[in-house]
């Protein structure tokens, strides 16, 4: 979206220094500026102020500064570079008028669903969606920021750590619709049950108007629940219950799906682009998000059946050495990681291997989550390999190097094996992925 500096120092609250400029879209990362956007620095681990050269050098029009000394182009000196963002990111918002701003939120499925929510609303119109999973403070006023002039849907991912942060979240980007996919053992080192997850997360609905839309999980209580908070209209979805759900679900050896969509709108035969069983749910709640939304069911069947899906996400490849390798290492908690356990048991194979890593944030519950995923991979006939976790009386490494090196002492890099490399970000495991699809 293209604002002046002018126009950002008024609604930020701050002061211009140096001449005027016109910025489009905006980056907190100085080796991803693109030319024409703002520049906003912060201050974290390290301090973004020390990059407003690079910045600069790479082709920002202008950046934000909490810093009294000049810089060398156009600046907005404010008390509090993330306060800034914010407040440019909900004008930002207001600008865009009647366009569609759909929040998803929820304990797993969040990006997946994004992704395929934005592969139909394109089919409908200019859409815009939030980047892998900017999905925090700086990630969602980021996306707004970013969205095209003439956007006519705008997808935002949003994330929490704690009550409140959502409702936060929901002040600046004032969704239109909201999309809760499901509750679980997320977050509960901070929040410390399911249900606390749960409040948390259904604050995403409570300030939706009256002619908005709760996209709500039929299959999950708790999701359910919260049409009780919202005045807006509810749509259910599910896979066996909903509004909006899937009948003849088949998954085939690639573990893309088909089903018959059925819907108030109508019902058609899909084939989903995106791998896993548990995609089916996702493209449930993409389907109704975008039907309430006004898309038709033209659009749904097109953007289901080749969604763009973010990386390390469900990536079914086959190594060098003939092993089919599914890469599921983004994230992980309770519900992903059994859910990608599950998928790689319909992964045609002889033996099945699954690469571990921490599932981070689960407080007093996570020796517990661990032991009944191992359990778990176990009634599958799935060996397994924990990276640094607590899964129990499994294979143990310290490392991805150390996972890698047994793979191969095991000789399990070979055809006729099917390896699942899953794990929280903290991990790293994308790491163990590469270099599986590498080995020779």
């Amino acid at each position: 979206m293209r604002l002046t500096a002018a126009e950002i120092a008024a609604v930020a609250e701050g002061w211009l220094v140096g001449a005027d400029a016109t910025v489009d879209g905006a980056t907190q990362d100085s080796r991803q500026v693109r030319p024409g956007q703002l520049f906003v620095p912060v201050v974290a681990e390290r301090d973004g102020h020390d990059f407003i050269g690079d910045a600069f050098a790479a082709g920002a029009a202008a950046t934000l500064t909490s810093r009294d000394e000049p810089v060398e182009g156009p600046a907005v000196r404010v008390d509090d570079t993330v306060v800034a963002l914010q407040r440019v990111a909900a004008h930002a918002r207001n600008r865009m008028g009647n366009a569609s701003v759909i929040g998803i939120t929820g304990s797993a499925g969040k990006t997946s669903t994004k992704d395929l929510l934005a592969a139909i609303l394109a089919r409908a119109g200019v859409t815009h969606a939030s980047e892998r999973s900017f999905n925090n403070e700086l990630g969602v006023p980021l996306t707004l920021l970013n969205a095209p002039e003439a956007v006519a849907a705008v997808v935002v991912e949003m994330g929490m750590r704690g009550p409140g942060q959502i409702t936060e979240l929901c002040r600046i980007a004032a969704p239109s619709m909201a999309v809760v996919t499901t509750v679980g053992a997320a977050h509960t080192s901070e929040l410390g049950s399911v249900e606390a997850v749960a409040e948390a997360k259904g604050e995403i609905v409570v300030g939706l108007p009256a002619e908005g839309w709760a996209v709500l999980n039929a299959e999950v209580p708790l999701v359910t629940a919260m049409a009780d908070r919202t005045h807006a209209q509810v749509v259910t979805f599910g896979v066996e219950a909903g509004d909006v759900r899937a009948e003849s679900v088949e998954v085939l050896d690639d573990l893309t799906s088909r089903f018959r969509l059925v819907s108030p709108w109508g019902s058609a035969d899909v084939e989903l682009g995106a791998r896993g069983a548990h995609n089916v749910a996702n493209a449930c709640a993409a389907a109704a998000a975008s039907l309430a939304a006004g898309a038709g069911m033209s659009a749904v069947v097109a953007g289901l059946a080749d969604p763009s899906m973010s990386p390390w996400r469900m990536e079914l490849c086959t190594a060098a050495a003939g092993a089919t390798v599914l890469n599921d290492a983004y994230n992980a908690n309770p519900l992903s990681v059994r859910s990608a356990l599950d998928s790689l048991a319909a992964v045609p194979a002889e033996r099945r291997v699954a690469v571990l890593g921490l599932m981070a944030e689960l407080g007093e519950q996570s020796d517990q989550a661990h032991a009944e995923m191992a359990d778990h991979a176990q009634e599958l006939g799935i060996e397994v390999i924990a990276v640094d976790a607590p899964y129990g009386d499994v294979a143990t490494v310290a490392d991805a190097d150390a996972a890698l090196a047994l793979l191969h002492q095991r000789r399990l890099v070979a055809p006729g094996v099917a390896i699942l490399v899953k794990g929280s970000r903290v991990a790293g495991l994308e790491t163990v992925a590469a270099a599986l699809v590498d080995a020779r």
